[in-house]
């Protein structure tokens, strides 16, 4: 193979790394899903609790399983308090739904079941800027059944990049062996 050649797939690779490790899907409220929280203690910060455990960034997505109740995605913090919206920015009721945080900023999240969102079923997600997110990463859970991500690889992504990184050193050795 040719050194431009080399170069050429050495670059892909690591583009294809970079792409997998840049964004993760999180299970919403983890094991528990997107449902109305079952203490009063918890119904008015469960889910901002459970935002606040994890670092959300451009392109990640979030999972929202349910049953009879929708997600919505409100514009301002005004509807998010008072939950309701008549124009949501999102809607979906079909218990399992994905959505992909295409921005950095704030994300309102409710339900649109009358009551769900008065009783706790509500979330505010800070999506990091790529100048907010130069922090050190976070370390990994301490294992791969965490309930807030799909698999082992979404759980961590951080881990896979550095493993890939690790790697990427002797698969350009062997390109131009």
């Amino acid at each position: 193979m040719e050194m431009s050649k080399k170069a050429l797939v050495l670059l892909t690779l690591i583009c294809c790394v970079v792409v997998a490790a840049s964004s993760a899907e999180l299970f919403v409220g983890g094991k528990e899903g997107w449902t109305v929280p079952k203490s009063k203690d918890e119904q008015h910060h469960f889910f901002n609790d459970w935002a606040s455990t994890n670092r959300f960034r451009v392109n990640d997505t979030l999972r929202f399983k349910y049953k009879k109740d929708s997600v919505m995605v409100v514009k301002e913090e005004e509807e998010y308090n008072k939950c309701r919206s008549s124009h949501p920015l999102f809607f979906s009721n079909n218990g399992d739904t994905s959505f992909r945080l295409d921005r950095p900023g704030l994300f309102y999240f409710i339900s649109g079941v009358t009551g769900h969102c008065d009783h706790g079923l509500k979330m505010i997600i800070k999506v990091l800027d790529v100048e907010d997110d130069s922090t050190p990463l976070p370390t990994p859970p301490p294992s791969d059944d965490h309930p807030n991500h799909k698999s082992s690889a979404a759980a961590s992504p951080y881990s896979a990049t550095v493993a890939a990184a690790a790697a990427l050193p002797l698969l350009a050795l062997s390109l131009f062996l």
